[in-house]
């Protein structure tokens, strides 16, 4: 949802975001996108992922980001590495990565360290807005692009088809007796095919607990989009 700077918000209420990108015309044009947002604004921006979280580790809680506009690759120093992602996602900010989807295997172990979705370096301005948005909402943001790379993950858990229809459904919001009638079977066996779902996610070290998980999991992976809509 796009919120263009019509009005003023109350600075109390503005949604804070810092911003790591190495091409500085980038990043100031990024910069120019999030303020152009009403409710909105720009606490940090810098070219590398070490430097934000130095400041992060100095930040007052009043300027603590809600979100991280995250450039994945640097053409100067190292790419963004997963196990630092996982520890700001950690620290309770929310972490949207822009990416070439030139390195699959890079991005597929920072969807892996719990951010909440990712943008192509190809896609359009609208998309960046819209995906911020949508990961400052709680959702989370995929492309057919990121898409196909998570499909291709060695990783991600093999579903049969019972089970990735079982997920989808219930992770989509139908109830337990729902999805069993869907699927034409009885309630415990719909509950079965749940129970192997979360048990293959918890097998490959990502476990899932709750409705909210399997809906998290389900739009990471592809199963669903972010709007929560079945394929």
């Amino acid at each position: 949802m796009r919120r263009e700077a019509t009005g003023k918000v109350p600075r109390h209420q503005q949604r804070r975001v810092a911003i790591v990108e190495d091409h500085l015309l980038q990043r100031r044009r990024t910069e120019e996108l999030v303020t152009a947002q009403a409710g909105l604004r720009v606490v940090w921006s810098g070219e590398t992922l070490p430097d934000f979280v130095v400041w992060l580790a100095e930040a007052e809680e009043a300027a603590r980001p809600h979100i991280l506009v995250l450039d994945l690759q640097v053409d100067r120093g190292d790419s963004a590495d997963p196990d630092t992602v996982r520890s700001v996602v950690n620290a309770g900010i929310r972490v949207l990565a822009l990416s070439a989807m030139a390195s699959p295997a890079l991005v597929r172990q920072i969807l892996r360290a719990g951010i909440g979705g990712m943008v192509g370096k190809r896609d359009d301005e609208s998309a960046v807005v819209g995906a911020i948005w949508t990961v400052l909402g709680g959702g989370t943001w995929v492309t057919p692009e990121l898409a196909s790379v998570m499909a291709g993950d060695p990783d991600r858990p093999r579903l049969s088809d019972q089970e990735e229809r079982a997920l989808v459904l219930y992770a989509s919001g139908l109830t337990l007796e729902s999805v069993a009638e869907a699927l034409g079977v009885q309630r415990d066996t719909a509950k079965k095919y749940l129970s192997r779902v979360k048990a293959k996610y918890a097998a490959a070290g990502q476990p899932v607990r709750t409705k909210l998980d399997l809906n998290a999991i389900a739009q990471r992976d592809g199963y669903l989009d972010p709007t929560g809509r079945t394929d």
